[in-house]
């Protein structure tokens, strides 16, 4: 062999061992860390993208070191092709080879929204249109029109949402997000009515609503809501008015200024359950699902009254007469005097 001959050979060897040092290299980079510091970062795949754009955008915030060795790989892989949509994130340590994974899982970041038991629908919207998670695409900021925005037919939107916590992916819109909260509710309504006590009084879906809604307002103790329910629905099925306190809270609007008035419960208007029979027009808030159940089989009672006891736990006295409501209640009122007394100030 010549020496020319020799130190071509030589030259194609290093040359060749040069390439696979650079392969191994190439795919060792796969099992290092992304580049994204000491905390987690976040990053959206757009619906649609190609496997390149999405290798070169992480290399361009820099991210991803290796972009044409993360894209080779997927292609080999025949997973290019098979990554999902979606906001990611990305945690330190997080490696390549572990992100086409996720991605081909669509293991996408959720978010959430909470309807809260006993809201108003003015409450939800406040809520709604303050998280930043969501894409706001409603332009009314009331709950007029409400429904028809939704796609469903006119009416009030009170009631009309089941309160819970929802989970979404980026780049779902508040219509998306109440439709969603909206038809929880017709399930929840439609699946508690068919399984409703067959004694109970109310003549509908709807009635079964507006009347959960008023439990709903009346204790924040789940334990006590089907008693509650029973007491209502026995003033109901003998003719006596509901004298439902947040009923006329409700018909006040922002006239209510935190205390309820003598004037305030004989001043007529639909929502006064002082005044007249029966049930309000609507709901009077967003209630549960544990409400609703609650008043679709309430608990039997014979008890017709009810005040706020002196346990301060938030339950309540249930009285059957009327002498045995004014005895609770006017411990209660004592209470609550000796209460104030002990901290120094008239109640």
């Amino acid at each position: 062999m010549t020496r020319g001959l020799r130190r071509m050979l030589l030259v194609v060897l290093v040359g060749c061992g040069a390439l696979a040092g650079a392969a191994w290299l190439a795919v060792q980079s796969l099992d290092e860390p992304l580049r994204v510091g000491s905390s987690a970062v976040r990053f959206k795949v757009p619906a649609g993208a190609s496997f390149w754009h999405v290798a070169a955008d992480l290399h361009a915030r820099g991210i991803l070191p290796s972009p044409r060795v993360w894209a080779w790989y997927a292609r080999r892989e025949g997973e290019a092709a098979a990554i999902k949509a979606g906001e990611y994130q990305l945690d330190p340590g997080m490696t390549p080879r572990e992100l086409l994974g996720k991605m081909v899982r669509g293991e996408v970041v959720f978010h959430t929204f909470t309807i809260v038991d006993g809201w108003r629908a003015e409450d939800m919207l406040e809520a709604l249109r303050h998280n930043p998670d969501v894409v706001h695409t409603l332009a009314a900021t009331s709950k007029l029109g409400l429904m028809q925005a939704l796609g469903e037919a006119p009416g009030p939107a009170e009631g009309q949402f089941l309160p819970e916590t929802y989970r979404f992916e980026s780049d779902t819109t508040d219509v998306e997000l109440l439709r969603r909260a909206h038809q929880g509710l017709v399930q929840e309504l439609a699946t508690d009515w068919l399984a409703r006590d067959p004694d109970n009084p109310l003549k509908s879906p709807e009635e079964l609503l507006i009347m959960a809604s008023i439990v709903e307002k009346e204790t924040a103790n789940p334990a006590e809501l089907a008693r509650i329910a029973g007491l209502y629905l026995h003033r109901l099925s003998i003719g006596m008015r509901l004298q439902a306190d947040p009923t006329v809270i409700y018909g006040l609007g922002d006239d209510y200024d935190g205390t309820l008035h003598s004037v305030d419960l004989h001043t007529d208007g639909p929502y006064n359950t002082y005044t007249r029979t029966g049930l309000p027009p609507t709901p009077i808030a967003l209630p549960g699902a544990a409400a609703i159940r609650a008043t679709a089989n309430p608990q039997q009672t014979d008890a017709l009254y009810f005040v706020a006891s002196d346990l301060d736990d938030g339950t309540h006295v249930f009285s059957a007469t009327l002498a045995q409501q004014n005895a609770a209640v006017a411990r209660y009122v004592a209470h609550q005097r000796a209460k104030a007394a002990a901290a120094g100030r008239s109640p």
